[in-house]
């Protein structure tokens, strides 16, 4: 038995075979069949058939989307692949397969992969937070992605970044409607508006954080706001759920300099006299999605998270 796992983005689809312990047999990357809800079908099961017949196995088959599976009907809901939204993706991929199909929010498949055998590996509860083009977030628990009585476990970029400045309140406007969302700040895009804002120039994240690395002024005064934002937003989520470690995946968790500034901020805003939460990269980097996917299920079949 191998474990198959598809990451379902706006752009690509991802497939992978893993063997029992992890160990990548196959992978296959294709577009999207963009607007399409019968081709996108036709494509995972496409894939799924792939990856079988690569490996000369028959696997289980864990899916991670971009959008939420409601737990009382099955319906994909607030997926950035709109033409998701309301189908029982799940049901009906099951079908064409031929036995069950896991479903989880792609943030959910990034945390479930760094715990299984990434950088959260060992540890008891793993958040697993994706800072890159937005912002999003994963919970594991021994091993078990939590979802939530509402499906919206891990929603940390859609929550108000804490303790806000005088010249941050009320702050930008997220697409969801409201100000202040910590994906509005901490986001790839959040990092380089408020450099904009601030000095007039506009240029890229990873721009930005190159200039901060020669000692620009303006680019290291950037990324020191920046540092202590995402501070912010991690000391709230340590103060409710206090986890054992953090991963941090996403462009904006390849800045190296963030891992020694995160600690020192966190500990002037969490309540904890003593701050141990391990901050740290993702393992995996951009293959955790999918990874995370097939690790969905156990060895033999059988729910493993």
């Amino acid at each position: 038995m191998i474990r198959i796992g598809i990451d379902l983005g706006g752009t690509k689809v991802e497939g992978i075979a893993i063997d029992r312990n992890g160990r990548e047999l196959a992978r296959l990357r294709i577009g999207t069949p963009r607007d399409n809800y019968a081709a996108t079908l036709d494509a995972l099961a496409g894939l799924v058939a792939w990856l079988e017949d690569e490996c000369g196995a028959r696997g289980s088959v864990g899916v991670g989307i971009p959008g939420v599976v409601v737990p009382t009907t099955g319906l994909v809901r607030k997926a950035n692949s709109t033409w998701l939204i309301g189908h029982h993706l799940g049901d009906d991929l099951a079908r064409m397969v031929d036995r069950p199909v896991r479903v989880q929010n792609d943030a959910n498949c990034f945390a479930v992969s760094e715990a299984a055998d990434g950088a959260g590996a060992g540890f008891g509860t793993v958040f697993g937070a994706i800072i890159g083009t937005g912002t999003g977030a994963g919970i594991v628990i021994d091993g078990k992605p939590l979802s939530g009585r509402n499906a919206i476990a891990g929603e940390w970029g859609h929550t108000s970044l804490p303790w806000l400045g005088g010249d941050e309140h009320p702050g930008p406007t997220c697409y969801c409607g409201r100000p202040g969302c910590i994906e509005t700040w901490v986001s790839g895009p959040g990092f380089a508006a408020d450099h904009e804002r601030v000095t007039g120039e506009r240029l890229s994240a990873l721009e930005i954080a190159a200039k901060a690395r020669t000692g620009d002024p303006n680019a290291v005064a950037s990324l020191e706001r920046y540092a202590d934002r995402l501070a912010r937003g991690l000391t709230m989520v340590i103060d409710v759920l206090d986890p054992d470690v953090i991963v941090l995946g996403g462009g904006m968790s390849n800045i190296a300099a963030l891992y020694g500034m995160l600690p020192p901020l966190i500990d002037r805003w969490c309540v904890a006299d003593t701050v141990e939460t391990t901050i740290v990269p993702a393992r995996h980097g951009d293959s955790s999605g999918v990874r995370g996917a097939a690790w969905l299920w156990g060895a033999d079949g059988e729910p493993s998270l």
